[in-house]
């Protein structure tokens, strides 16, 4: 396997359908979750969820991806894109969004040049 392949693997990571997840991970690629996450997803790259992905919690990273369900807080530094057959309920903070039609969002959403916090309480 060369070094690149390696890399390539190592950065990808992949929650698959039927798999559950409590608590917190923390990636430093991107993330694909196409099973449920009750917790905390962080990614210094992008956060893929697929139709059948849910995440109850928060979700950081540099952009998204959106077509299953997500209730929590959502922080994304560039992109949020939501796809038609996205369920969204949440607090969104981020630099950029795109909605497809279909997509149903619920909730508060703060655009801004630089989204790498969410304002304080």
């Amino acid at each position: 396997m060369s070094a690149n392949q390696q890399e390539t693997s190592v950065r990808n990571n992949l929650i698959g359908n039927g798999t559950t997840i409590k608590g917190e991970i923390i990636a430093s690629g991107d993330v694909r979750i196409d099973g449920t996450i009750i917790g905390t997803v962080k990614s210094s790259g992008k956060i893929i969820i697929g139709q059948q992905g849910v995440v109850e919690g928060d979700l950081m990273c540099n952009s998204t991806d959106v077509s299953g369900r997500v209730k929590g807080t959502i922080r994304v530094d560039e992109l949020t894109s939501l796809k038609s057959t996205s369920r969204i309920e949440a607090e969104l903070y981020t630099k950029q969004l795109f909605i497809e039609v279909g997509a149903i969002f619920t909730g508060k959403c703060e655009m801004s040049q630089q989204m790498t916090e969410a304002p304080k309480k």
